[in-house]
């Protein structure tokens, strides 16, 4: 029997998994979610992570075996995750390998304590590449200005990219460039390009809380129009993905990437990151079933799965009445949101929020590691 998350993969869009821990690998609970085709790839992050450590004793072992040894806080923390990561990037294989390289990827992060430095970023990414040594590896970048030219020489490099924190069109449109200047630098070298693969990583739920927010605060003082205030509630996230999947169509099916594919390039992906619904106002689904369209990704939270794995509606949307997602975002001038400054904030507050997870988790680490 075809469930949705099944017929999401006959409409050409990869669920991943946006989540991992330690029982997961153990317990054959991954293995069987991969096996039933639930899922095709999985991606972490810094909060991930900090969740999975400190609210859980599953890691304490080796945790400990570790500080005996005398390795530091940092050093411990990179053990675990190297090795989930590489036990997950295991495990998707199998997916990697039956697609010829198009899916299956398993995403590691760098360390959010680089996210405004070039040269150390670069660095970092270069050594989880080597370090992991997995075909189906994904290195996480964050799309920081920093972070854009430590994109594209990775991809130079030839290492699988995953470029995360992206919330503007301005900024996805770097990330592009950032993405094929890679491949030609690496053409230009010599290298093979058909075992690159990468994805763009559009973070969509956050930008309706802080739209929301800001909307619901007008509403709330009188001020504006109170119909188009209320029509443009829970509008913006889908609104600003749509056009992210129109810029991509564009962009991968024009001339300049049409070079690179002739000679074995991938498309990059993008990715719907934080499709988690946040809003209880809104459906479980909300965010999943509007977004999906062929040559994409969605990563989400387990409970996000479950839902759609459940009642979610799959049908091919993202690229349905871009006319209305364009005045959406056009019309949240006449609002009262500046919303070029609302996803800059909301870049900075990824970043800053990745970071702070960060620091709990080394410091929950360095606790245990004490005692």
């Amino acid at each position: 029997m075809t469930h949705p998350l099944l017929a999401m993969q006959q409409l050409g869009q990869s669920p991943w998994h946006d989540n991992i821990r330690r029982d997961l690998l153990t317990s054959g609970a991954l293995a069987r979610m991969i096996t039933d085709g639930d899922i095709t790839g999985l991606t972490s992050n810094p909060t991930i992570f900090e969740q999975a450590i400190a609210n859980s004793d599953i890691y304490d072992a080796t945790l400990r075996a570790l500080a005996v040894e005398g390795k530091g806080t940092e050093a411990i923390f990179d053990a675990l995750a190297i090795t989930d990561i590489r036990d997950a990037a295991d495990l998707f294989l199998s997916v990697y390998e039956r697609t010829k390289g198009a899916d299956g990827y398993v995403s590691i992060e760098v360390s959010p304590r680089l996210a405004r430095d070039t040269a150390q970023t670069l660095a970092e990414a270069r050594r989880l590449w080597a370090t992991v040594d997995r075909p189906n590896l994904m290195v996480k970048i964050p799309a920081t200005l920093e972070g854009l030219g430590a994109i594209e020489a990775a991809i130079g490099d030839g290492m699988n990219v995953n470029v995360t924190l992206i919330f503007s069109l301005e900024r996805y449109t770097a990330v592009i460039d950032a993405y094929i200047a890679g491949l030609q630098k690496r053409a230009a070298a010599g290298g093979a390009l058909n075992n690159i693969a990468s994805v763009a990583s559009f973070f969509v739920s956050r930008v309706d809380v802080a739209v929301d927010k800001l909307l619901e605060a007008q509403l709330a003082a009188g001020a504006g129009n109170a119909d188009a205030l209320q029509a443009a509630l829970g509008q913006s996230a889908i609104a600003n993905a749509k056009l992210a999947y129109e810029l991509f169509q564009q962009r991968f099916d024009g001339p300049e990437f049409g070079a690179l594919a002739a000679i074995g390039a991938q498309r990059q992906r993008p990715l719907w990151a934080s499709t988690g619904t946040k809003n209880p106002k809104y459906p479980d689904t909300y965010y999943v079933d509007a977004l999906i369209g062929p040559d994409s990704v969605n990563t989400m939270p387990p409970a996000t799965i479950a839902a759609f794995k459940d009642h979610g509606s799959p049908a091919v949307r993202i690229d349905h009445d871009l006319v209305g997602a364009h005045r959406t975002i056009d019309g949240l001038a006449a609002c009262g949101v500046n919303f070029s400054a609302v996803l800059a904030q909301l870049e900075a507050d990824g970043v800053a929020s990745f970071a702070k997870s960060y620091e709990t988790l080394l410091a929950v680490v360095a606790k245990r590691a004490t005692a």
